[in-house]
Order: structure tokens, then C-alpha cells, then sequence
């Protein structure tokens, strides 16, 4: 399966495009193979997202922010569950893969 992040690229936010770096960054330095989706380019893409985060991790006001990570079709979590597995050393689990896998890629 592929880890997909959904990210916005023309976000105003310092905030969200640190976090979105936050993600991209770890992903590329484990070496685990992942797909950015730009919700900003396409609507399809932004109504896909916004329908398969759980109903529970949907703001009580406005739209979820970016980023957003699925693996495959399956919700991993937003940049806050992301951080929580780092510190946690569980990110690997989090994300649906094995360290192996990252090591496999080297």
C-alpha cells in the first residue's frame, strides 16, 4: 500500500506548512514510499479526503486541515496522531508499515 499525505499548497498557514514539511520530511528521510495529494488542485481530490476522515476527527467547526495521512484507503491519522507516534516510537505503527520496510528501500 501507499502512505498518501494530503497537503495544500497555497495554505496561508506558517503552522500547517510545517507540519505538512514535518510529515514529507520524515517519510523521505526513512525512505518509505508515499504519494502527496495536493487538495488544492483538483476538488476530487479535497471531497475524498474530507469523506474518509472519521466523522470523530472532524473539526466542530470548518473543514479538517492538512496534513492528512491515509495508507492506501485506510485513515492513519492527522499531523497531531503523527506527532504523538513519534514521540510514542511508534510512528512505524502509525503509518501502517514496518521499520524494515524503510530499510529496505536504502
Amino acid at each position: 500500500m501507499v502512505i498518501k499525505v494530503y497537503v495544500a499548497s497555497s495554505t496561508g498557514s506558517v503552522v500547517v506548512k510545517k507540519h505538512q514539511q514535518d510529515v514529507v520530511s520524515f517519510l523521505e528521510a526513512n525512505r518509505l514510499s508515499f504519494q502527496e495529494v495536493d487538495i488544492t488542485m483538483g476538488e476530487e481530490e479535497r471531497l475524498w479526503m474530507c469523506r474518509n476522515i472519521p466523522q470523530d476527527k472532524h473539526p466542530e467547526v470548518g473543514k479538517p486541515l492538512t496534513p492528512q495521512i491515509f495508507n492506501g484507503d485506510r485513515y492513519c491519522g492527522d499531523y497531531g496522531d503523527f506527532f504523538q507516534s513519534k514521540e510514542n516510537n511508534g510512528v512505524f505503527a502509525f503509518l501502517g508499515c514496518s521499520s524494515s520496510q524503510a530499510l529496505e528501500k536504502s
